[in-house]
């Protein structure tokens, strides 16, 4: 199975609204296509981890590359995995921002806790650090 994380960044605004959208969206198309994953956002850019057979997360990724809501898409990880990270998720996602009660390095942290690559584990991580911390 195929595991693929990239970077983006929005090209107006990430209102509530606007993610809401790009969230229906991809959880109806990726329950459909077998794609699980993991979006996180801070208002300007998107991390998103995509995993599930090559074709469906090559398909899926190929269509984000279209959407126009984002540009700048720089492809940090494309790898086979034996086991999904993801699994249980549609499409998980967080809002870099404010977490109720909790850290957001904190919230990523207990997201990612399952991730077995220790590399997609920690990308994931460091870009809730720092976005956290600016």
């Amino acid at each position: 199975m195929l595991q693929l994380l990239y970077i983006s960044s929005v090209t107006r605004a990430a209102s509530d609204e606007l993610v809401g959208e790009i969230l229906t969206t991809s959880r109806r198309n990726n329950a459909a296509a077998g794609v699980t994953g993991l979006l996180l956002y801070d208002g300007k850019r998107f991390l998103q981890a995509l995993e599930g057979s090559e074709t469906a997360v090559s398909t899926t990724y190929e269509r984000i590359k279209r959407d126009t809501r984002h540009r700048g898409i720089v492809l940090l990880s494309s790898k086979i995995v034996e086991t999904r990270s993801f699994g249980e998720w549609s499409m998980a996602a967080e809002k870099i921002a404010q977490a109720a009660g909790t850290t957001i390095p904190v919230l990523v942290d207990q997201l990612t806790a399952r991730v077995a690559d220790a590399n997609t584990r920690e990308i994931i991580r460091g870009f809730a650090r720092v976005r956290a911390a600016a």
